[in-house]
């Protein structure tokens, strides 16, 4: 009699920091195989973990096989709880001890959001030291349909174990079905944003946060993490005004330009002709709606004169910030969207100029012989903040 083998991790190499988990079920009492380069050092932790994984679940038949190249504890439970679920469907979905809502803002910076495969622990352990304004760990396009499972429990236990130092914690889920199951495991975790892949109409972001404050109900989560949808087809750029309306949870629009381009089917260029005014439009829609417009990736990580001529276009059109695939790309990022010193101190004569004038209960507002209208105050006033929050000018200091 033959049964089922249910299988977790990459089949072609030998990944560092990860696993093979290989679970076939049986009438006889758990047997538990494992082979590891560290086996001397560890076997008697791992052979632990597997037991006290398995007692968790309640699974005391069958037999577990673990092939570990150096995996950490958080990715051995998340590959051994994927085939347990998948041989038993009815185990219910491992609970965090204690949950821990994350604390952001609608206006924090966004520079920089640096793109991290779920299935990719090694890439996870220590991004945070590149100190990307945001760290997506990505469920949908750079993880294969066959590892969609384990990557969803990789995402859920690295967010539960690993120190995200400043970033803010996103993740990208993936469409439909899938999506769903992303947020049924994950809203009750310490996510800052989700990202809403291909995005086409106002009523796919409603359903998504209706279904959000669903499990956030269930789960006791007191407030609905924030909301990103992603714009990546001509339709979505048409919607961009409704969607970025859609829900009160979306902080900001993000546009992905491979897909926009594939979906027109004309090629991506350098010079982006072909996506100025969908990018425009976006800049646009995120403006009305008071929120932030994030642009694409720049794909050549090697290119770093080419990605900052792209951030100093994506500043000029309006954007905020911009997608990394590599942390090389973040430092370049931060210092083309922070204010130059002529715009600072400019800013500060206009800011100044205008405390004075309000000082003195002045209705007009003079800089020189120039007159200043509210806007260009405004536009000032949030250099210098940006100015501030990018490092370029110290805060002010509080008086106690």
């Amino acid at each position: 009699m033959t049964h089922t083998s249910f299988s977790s991790g990459p089949l072609v190499d030998r990944p560092r920091s990860d696993l093979r988990v290989s679970y076939i079920p049986g009438s006889e009492p758990l047997s538990i195989e494992i082979s590891s380069k560290v086996m001397t050092n560890f076997g008697d932790a791992l052979q632990a973990q597997a037991e006290a994984k398995c007692a968790a679940f309640k699974v005391n038949t069958g037999t577990l096989r673990l092939e570990d190249f150096g995996a950490f504890p958080f990715v051995i439970d998340a590959r051994i709880e994927t085939v347990l679920r998948e041989a038993y469907p009815d185990i219910q979905k491992s609970l965090s001890e204690s949950q821990t809502w994350p604390v952001t803002t609608r206006d924090r910076l966004r520079r920089s959001r640096l793109y991290i495969p779920g299935n990719q622990p090694k890439l996870m352990i220590n991004a945070y030291i590149h100190e990307p304004d945001g760290i997506i760990l990505d469920l949908e396009d750079s993880v294969s349909p066959g590892e969609k499972s384990s990557a969803r429990l990789i995402v859920r236990n690295a967010l539960r174990t690993l120190d995200f130092g400043r970033s803010e914690r996103m993740v990208r889920i993936n469409q439909g079905a899938l999506g769903k199951e992303d947020l049924r495991e994950l809203v009750s975790e310490a996510v800052d944003v989700f990202l809403i892949p291909k995005v086409e109409s106002a009523q796919e972001i409603q359903e998504v946060y209706r279904f959000v404050k669903e499990l956030c109900e269930q789960c006791g989560r007191p407030e609905s993490p924030f909301l990103m949808p992603i714009l990546e087809s001509a339709r979505g750029i048409l919607h961009a005004e409704e969607i970025a309306t859609a829900s009160p949870a979306i902080v900001a629009l993000a546009i992905g330009l491979e897909d926009y381009t594939a979906d027109l089917g004309v090629p991506r260029t350098p010079e982006g002709r072909e996506s100025l005014w969908a990018r425009s439009m976006l800049v646009n829609a995120a403006r009305s709606a008071g929120i932030q417009a994030i642009d694409t990736v720049f794909s050549d990580v090697q290119d770093e004169a080419g990605l900052r001529a792209s951030v100093q276009e994506a500043k000029s059109l309006g954007f905020d910030g911009k997608g990394c695939i590599h942390p090389r790309q973040i430092r370049p990022i931060h210092e083309e969207f922070a204010p130059d010193l002529e715009a600072v101190k400019k800013a500060q004569a206009i800011v100044t100029a205008f405390e004075e004038a309000t000082a003195k209960g002045l209705g007009v507002v003079s800089l020189g012989s120039k007159m200043i209208d509210p806007p260009v105050v405004a536009r000032a006033q949030f250099t210098l903040e940006l100015a501030r929050k990018s490092g370029v000018l110290p805060e002010p200091e509080t008086i106690e």
